[in-house]
């Protein structure tokens, strides 16, 4: 199971947002290569970044600041969400580098664009769903619908999702833990490797975690606690490597 740190951008700077309000971020850092530098030297083996404005938006606004990144660090992979609605989107991102694209709001709206773009850009796709009391949100999180987690992540098997990333928004930014339980419901209810975020703290958090590794849970993204430091990165991937096999 890998760990995964988050790089969420607002107006250019890294930022944590408390539950998904824009008007409720802590500002990082100014300077994204440095952030995403910090990450890769204590042993990232991914990143994780998200495009806040374009999450609002519907189109990437901030790209800029993730394209800095694929060129300080090609050997870094990236993945990217926030305002990919479309496939000339994801053309422009992969070809600049990034290894993942993030389809989250489109993914509700349109589960038909989800088999497109893994048709058109085959092992690069991956969809975000984003809950709050097991219904997915959109549009940056601003909006509940009645969508239920695990009916409609069970619509993208089949299509070549890499992976679900599911988000408990009750919990991002919120330093209260993981949801364990409804990330290894959505795990065993699917043949989707699932990555988890939302609410990831301390070591003990991983601890809770690596156990699902077996049902599915293949990485854990983790963003404020890890600039707060309430977790070492480093420390907390070698726990999850200890647990985990290395895997």
């Amino acid at each position: 199971m890998i760990l995964i740190p988050a790089i969420d951008l607002k107006d250019g700077q890294c930022v944590r947002l408390r539950q998904g309000e824009m008007d409720d971020a802590t500002v990082f850092s100014s300077d994204i290569v440095a952030t995403a530098r910090q990450w890769k030297d204590a042993g990232a083996r991914r990143l994780h970044m998200v495009d806040l404005n374009g999450a609002f938006a519907g189109n990437p606004v901030n790209q800029e600041a993730v394209l800095a990144v694929t060129r300080a660090f090609p050997d870094l992979p990236v993945q990217i969400g926030g305002g990919i609605r479309s496939l000339e989107t994801i053309e422009a991102y992969l070809n600049a580098g990034v290894q993942y694209c993030i389809i989250g709001t489109k993914a509700v709206h349109e589960p038909e664009f989800v088999a497109q773009a893994c048709r058109a850009f085959p092992g690069h796709i991956m969809v975000g769903l984003d809950a709050k009391g097991g219904k997915v949100a959109i549009n940056g999180w601003a909006e509940v619908t009645d969508h239920d987690v695990i009916e409609l992540a069970k619509r993208f098997e089949g299509d070549g999702v890499n992976a679900i990333i599911y988000t408990d928004i009750g919990r991002d930014g919120m330093l209260q833990g993981v949801n364990i339980e409804d990330t290894a419901r959505l795990a065993e209810a699917i043949d989707i490797p699932v990555i988890a975020s939302g609410g990831v703290t301390d070591l003990d958090d991983l601890r809770a975690l690596a156990p699902l590794y077996k049902k599915g849970v293949t990485g854990a993204i983790t963003g404020r606690a890890i600039y707060e430091g309430t977790l070492d990165f480093a420390e907390g991937q070698r726990l999850l490597d200890d647990l985990t096999g290395g895997a």
